[in-house]
């Protein structure tokens, strides 16, 4: 079987918006630059560079053609370390044009919100990753649906955790 289009193509496809809702206290933890945070790495010009940061140039383009890009983070509070790192990585974000909300999880209790994180294209698709107990990417790790009750369930998923959730740049980590 052939694999889907990835992430970039589909948020290059978008013409209107791309939402993402986050539910997990840590992912791939191996991931080089978090190691280097826990070992103290702060402020690395790297971090701020979009040449550097495939991902902040990405944003940049698509705000630029009118994309609405936005991500909710929902979180348990006191957050873990790697939260701090995500937190401490997301004012590039924010400068990029990604507006990002953070949502202490106990705020969350009486969210319908669906079992894995997602990305929701246009109103239209969504993208579901899995992630194994570690945080580390499933083996099967992407499912992708158009399927209109799917859809509606996340897009109200995200609308929901946005209108509860905090600016990031008034979000205070605790």
């Amino acid at each position: 079987m052939a694999a889907g289009p990835s992430l970039e193509d589909r948020l290059r496809g978008c013409t209107l918006s791309a939402v993402h809702v986050e539910m997990r206290d840590g992912y791939m933890r191996s991931d080089p630059r978090f190691v280097a945070w826990q070992s103290g790495v702060r402020d690395d010009p790297a971090d701020s560079d979009p040449g550097r940061r495939p991902w902040l140039r990405l944003v940049a383009e698509l705000v630029d053609r009118g994309v609405e890009v936005r991500r909710a983070r929902i979180v348990s509070e006191p957050v873990s370390d790697y939260i701090r790192f995500e937190h401490h990585l997301t004012a590039p974000n924010v400068a990029a044009g990604e507006q990002v909300r953070w949502l202490p999880r106990r705020r969350a209790s009486r969210l319908a919100l669906p079992g894995n994180d997602f990305w929701l294209f246009d109103g239209a698709s969504v993208l579901f990753h899995h992630f194994a107990g570690d945080g580390e990417l499933a083996p099967d790790d992407e499912e992708f649906t158009n399927e209109p009750s799917v859809v509606k369930l996340c897009a109200d998923a995200f609308e929901a955790v946005w209108a509860l959730a905090v600016d990031h740049t008034e979000y205070r980590l605790r």
